[in-house]
């Protein structure tokens, strides 16, 4: 089994909200267990809220996931001036500071993250993760005929 599923989304906070949601539906309905989709649905979170605060005014930015029998992946990307990814350590910030916590909450729930950035070319955060199932949902009865 493989679904792909991608959406372009204008840059406002609201259509995180909106994303969440159909990545949470579909990995519900497939059987994925509740805490694999907290896990995934608070990534996206992160990675969507990092485009629309950070990636330039008026850009839209895709997302794209892909599920298999065994795991989840998603891409986010957008358009804006890029960065420098190599820099990102995934180190929590001062505790006092308000920002700078996304990168390491994506790599604490996640089984890989990585970004791809380049000027003028734009950003993209590829999550991974391996999809854990209720006995008898969707995605185990697949893996079961195998």
């Amino acid at each position: 089994m493989q679904i792909e599923v991608g959406l372009c989304l204008p840059q406002e906070a609201e259509t995180v909200t909106l994303i969440r949601s159909i990545v949470s539906d579909a990995l519900e309905k497939l059987g994925v267990t509740e805490d694999c989709v907290d896990d995934i649905r608070l990534a996206l979170s992160e990675a969507c809220t990092n485009v629309i605060v950070h990636a330039g005014a008026g850009d839209e930015y895709e997302v794209r996931l892909e599920v298999d029998d065994e795991r989840c992946e998603i891409r986010v990307v957008n358009t804006g001036n890029g960065f420098d990814a190599a820099a990102l350590s995934g180190e929590m910030p001062d505790e006092r500071s308000a920002r700078g916590r996304g990168v390491a909450i994506m790599q604490a729930v996640m089984d890989d993250v990585a970004f791809t950035s380049e000027p003028e070319a734009g950003t993209i955060v590829h999550l991974t993760k391996a999809l854990s199932v209720t006995p008898g949902g969707a995605l185990h009865r697949l893996r079961r005929r195998r």
